[in-house]
């Protein structure tokens, strides 16, 4: 760091009775106060440089031969005083980044200008400030930090102005010079490998983001600012920066977790100074897509719940999350919920607009141009071309949109799988995020199928029409062999799920059999008529963990009269017969009617009369 010597006597200030003094012949005759603390000095050396004291001097009454002069307002302290005194007496004095703010300060509030002396203290703080102090980049980002403790003082002066300036400058000019960082080099050995290589993170052209990470948030928003405006350096080098800064400064949220019964006043000005320097990171974000990782967005955005950010701050979060959505984890999806009102673990309302967002953003599953083929083929024109590369980027673009809505199909099961777990969660928002994913964006169902069923272990509560309803979003064609075994099996199930989950599997063997596919019955039609199965995809693999067994298809003796009660229960089925006699007649006749290798899967489920069979 740069440093700067003025004077050359040597250093004769002394202390007595808690009053400074300097050493000297001539008898003091000015007392000057400064904020507690007393100097014995003399008129002259003062008086000729200093302004003010000149006025101050003047207005007083010389009643006695020392005048007392009180500088109550005076900034920097004794310790700007005394250096300025120093130089006045033309003692040594050593100014650097560290003090330059403060003296600066003081020689403009004691009027220390080139009217009362060529070659004042001003003159020369300036120059030194300008031609050493701003080409420095330590210098400068220390001086920055120092107009902390003199706002108002600083930026009269233009001190802040120009350090942001210079800051800015050196970024937009040499991005790639690493070795302008103090990080860099307080690092050193710390960051050279094993092989004596350096590390990469010393090669980053983000260099400069570690040691902006040092400013406060309102000194770091300006330089941020002016450096986004250069509009040189990449957005993405923007976002790792403000990343750097948010994890230096948020704090380990979850500790505010367990003070959420507290108010705001017992929480204190610490929750509030995060709370602004939150919505101060959201409001630097690049506008790109892409810019910073999903990840850190949704670090915000819990962080954000937990400081209670203002509304806009969580929308325009949830928005940018919704942009790229298809980057997130399940983990990344998991927003503690911090409401007492509804107990629920997660916040699935946040959860819900940032799916919604994503949903806008997208665009339908690529087609192909219409095509009109004649008899012969007539040249096409420039134009025509022209039009046909357009349609092929806007296809791409399309294609790309389609496949991020399988990722995001593929997230929102995982995480239907981990909120299902909440015993407060109502079943409504269950299915308004599981609805939330278009039809064509599910290739199966097997991880939505696991996640209702966790559910459905997880709130055994539910009654007959909730857990139709639940088990309305799924499509049982689109079930993998295995999860159809595990769904014949389930006794949480309705029973019409089961029905269509056993029909649909034999349709499948036997058409892998080589034969046809058999249409689903009248009357199976009939068991299940007000069953709208609203079907939506993604592609997933059931995890090997998961114990689902086909014992249960196996052993059917074990479930049997499970199976009967729940057929005696099923709404669509009491409600069209008056006694019990007709109602077993026509069961026998709707089974009859399916074909002959369904008949013998649906023949587990209850008992069928061979006669009755041959009768129908």
């Amino acid at each position: 760091m740069k440093f700067m010597k003025l004077g050359s006597r040597p250093d004769t200030f002394y202390t007595t009775e808690a009053v400074r003094s300097v050493s000297s012949e001539v008898s003091n005759d000015l007392i000057i106060q400064v904020k507690g603390s007393r100097y014995l000095l003399h008129k002259f050396p003062l008086l000729s440089k200093c302004l003010r004291l000149q006025r101050l001097c003047s207005e007083a009454s010389e009643s006695s031969q020392l005048q007392l002069v009180q500088l109550h307002d005076f900034p920097g302290g004794v310790e700007a005083f005394e250096l300025c005194s120093k130089f006045c007496y033309g003692i040594t004095i050593t100014l650097s980044a560290y003090n330059i703010v403060s003296i600066r300060c003081a020689a403009e509030y004691l009027q220390m200008t080139e009217e009362a002396e060529k070659g004042n203290l001003i003159h020369k703080l300036e120059v030194f400030l300008n031609s050493c102090i701003l080409h420095g980049w330590r210098d400068t980002i220390v001086t920055l930090q120092s107009t902390k403790a003199f706002p108002v003082w600083s930026e009269d002066l233009g001190i802040t102005g120009r350090c942001i300036e210079a800051i800015a400058a050196k970024v937009l000019s040499h991005p790639s010079k690493v070795s302008l960082s103090h990080s860099y080099s307080r690092r050193g050995r710390d960051d050279v490998s094993c092989n004596g290589s350096e590390s990469h993170r010393q090669k980053s052209k983000g260099w400069w983001g570690e040691d902006l990470a040092e400013l406060g948030i309102d000194l770091y928003w300006r330089t941020m600012i002016a450096i986004k405006s250069g509009g040189k350096v990449p957005t993405n080098l923007i976002g790792d920066a403000l990343r750097i800064y948010a994890s230096q400064w948020l704090p380990n949220i979850s500790k505010y977790i367990e003070k959420q019964g507290e108010s705001d006043s017992e929480l204190g000005e610490v929750t509030s100074r995060h709370r602004l320097l939150l919505e101060s990171i959201v409001s630097l974000l690049p506008g790109e897509r892409g810019s910073v990782s999903c990840s850190f967005l949704l670090k915000l955005l819990k962080a954000a719940n937990i400081l209670k950010a203002s509304s806009s701050t969580k929308t325009e979060l949830a928005r940018r999350i919704g942009l790229q959505l298809e980057e997130a984890t399940v983990g990344d999806l998991l927003v503690p919920c911090l409401s007492s009102t509804n107990g629920m673990i997660y916040d699935i309302d946040v959860v819900m607009t940032i799916i919604e967002e994503f949903m806008l953003q997208g665009q339908s599953p690529p087609t192909s141009p219409p095509r009109n083929k004649g008899k012969f083929e007539r040249q096409r024109s420039r134009s025509a071309e022209n039009i046909d590369l357009e349609f092929q980027e806007r296809r791409r673009s399309s294609s790309a949109s389609h496949s991020c809505k399988l990722k995001v199909a593929k997230l929102v099961d995982a995480y239907l799988q981990e909120i299902a777990k909440d015993k407060n969660l109502p079943l409504s928002k269950f299915i308004a995020v599981a609805e939330a994913i278009p039809e064509f964006a599910r290739l199966d169902h097997d991880d939505l199928y696991k996640a209702i069923d966790i559910y459905l272990k997880g709130h055994p509560e539910l009654n007959k029409t909730e857990r139709k309803r639940l088990c309305r979003i799924l499509d049982c064609k689109k079930l993998s062999v295995e999860a159809c075994m595990h769904a014949a099996q389930n006794e949480m199930l309705p029973l019409r799920v089961v029905v269509q989950v056993l029909f649909f599997e034999q349709n499948r063997a036997a058409m892998a059999g080589g034969g046809q596919a058999a249409e689903l019955p009248s009357n199976i039609k009939a068991l299940l008529a007000g069953h709208k199965t609203q079907s939506k995809a993604t592609a997933s693999t059931i995890p090997s963990e998961d114990q689902w067994s086909v014992s249960g298809l196996k052993s059917p003796k074990s479930n049997l009269s499970t199976r009967k009660m729940k057929l005696a229960e099923d709404d669509g089925l009491d409600d069209n017969f008056p006694d019990g006699t007709e109602k077993c007649s026509t069961k026998t006749k709707s089974v009859c009617m399916i074909p002959n290798r369904p008949k013998r899967m649906f023949s587990k489920l209850w008992p069928i009369s061979r006669s009755a069979c041959e009768k129908n």
